[in-house]
């Protein structure tokens, strides 16, 4: 199925347990469509101003009853989804732009921002609970690992963060690589970190090894790898920006097949609908696309491309550096205007 959202979309989220996808738009827009379960018909629900500049991610919280926003503004909105009404807004959330947003439980959310800050909010107590000087450009993806409480984030300066919620420090950041790094995710049962880069190279990191990257695949080059969607603990789906989403295997490192085609622009983002039936997907054709599942998985046993196998041999120790190493690259982005008060997340409006 496919959705006509007549702008640019650069974020994208699946209801937690409904049969609903939200998008955001270049234009400050929030929409909101119901899907039906065989993907033959869809409606429009909601279309929100919500922000005065580019909306440039959204995901669902309070167990769907909300929608979340953030945006080239430096603004949070949380909107309801019933009624599309305002229910809170943080005006000034950072001090530049927000670029990023992920939950990370059913009361707290991480965003990053355009030169490189990281927040943590309760939602419940509508606060600002961590701030880190994770990067020095902007945060282009996040990941988070509750058992050990870790919030990975990957950036435009070529690095890889690692924030530490208990101690509320960023416990280590990786060497800078040549590239930038656009997305994260996390595989092999927590032992594997996994970054797509600007030239189309997949970085593996071990985990408590985050310095440098212990292994690469550059079966996807050199092609940028703007999003990716794990599968399962040894196979992940990436958006590349030529429009091509393919299925990659994790050590042995291998193009499994490409699932599909989106158009010829880059993929902004992927995920899966609640009952992982569909894939969906957007990109700067400014659709929104819903795959099959099950239809573009069927034939991955006949049609593997196997590239070099890797060897897995990296300890599983916790890396116990505190110290980020200094940038070798340029200065930190000029902020836009001065931060305002951020602290009371959440306030009624």
């Amino acid at each position: 199925m496919e959705i006509d959202l007549e702008k640019i979309p650069f974020g994208m989220d699946f209801h937690p347990h409904d049969h609903m996808v939200a998008a955001a738009l270049i234009t400050g827009h929030l929409h909101l469509y119901r899907y039906t379960a065989d993907s033959l018909s869809q409606k429009r629900l909601l279309e929100v101003q919500a922000h005065s500049d580019s909306c440039r991610a959204v995901r669902f919280i309070n167990g769907g009853q909300a929608i979340l926003t953030a945006s080239s503004d430096r603004s949070i909105l949380a909107t309801d989804i019933e009624t599309g009404s305002p229910i809170a807004r943080v005006e000034n959330a950072h001090e530049d732009a927000v670029y990023s947003l992920i939950n990370l439980n059913e009361s707290t959310i991480a965003t990053g921002d355009d030169q490189g800050c990281v927040k943590v909010w309760d939602t419940r107590q509508r606060s600002c609970c961590n701030s880190f000087n994770a990067h020095e450009d902007y945060v282009s993806d996040m990941t988070f690992e509750s058992d050990s409480m870790k919030l990975l984030g990957t950036s435009g300066d070529g690095t890889l963060s690692v924030c530490n919620l208990r101690s509320n420090k960023v416990q280590t950041r990786s060497e800078f690589s040549e590239e930038e790094l656009l997305s994260v995710a996390i595989m092999k049962n927590g032992r594997k970190v996994i970054c797509g880069s600007q030239n189309g190279t997949l970085l593996l990191y071990s985990w408590g090894f985050f310095k440098d990257c212990s292994d690469r695949f550059t079966g996807l080059s050199p092609n940028s790898i703007d999003t990716l969607l794990k599968l399962d603990e040894d196979r992940i789906i990436t958006g590349s920006e030529n429009g091509l989403i393919s299925l990659v295997g994790i050590l042995p490192n291998r193009i499994i097949q490409p699932l599909a085609e989106h158009s010829e622009y880059p993929i902004e983002r992927l995920a899966f609908s609640h009952d992982r039936k569909f894939l969906g997907s957007i990109s700067h054709d400014q659709m929104l696309k819903l795959w099959d599942l099950d239809d573009l998985l069927q034939n991955t046993g006949d049609t593997q491309k196997d590239q070099d196998d890797v060897t897995e041999s990296d300890s599983d120790e916790m890396d116990v550096d505190t110290n980020p190493p200094r940038s070798k690259k340029g200065s930190k982005r000029k902020n836009a205007q001065t931060n305002g008060s951020a602290s009371n997340f959440f306030a009624e409006l």
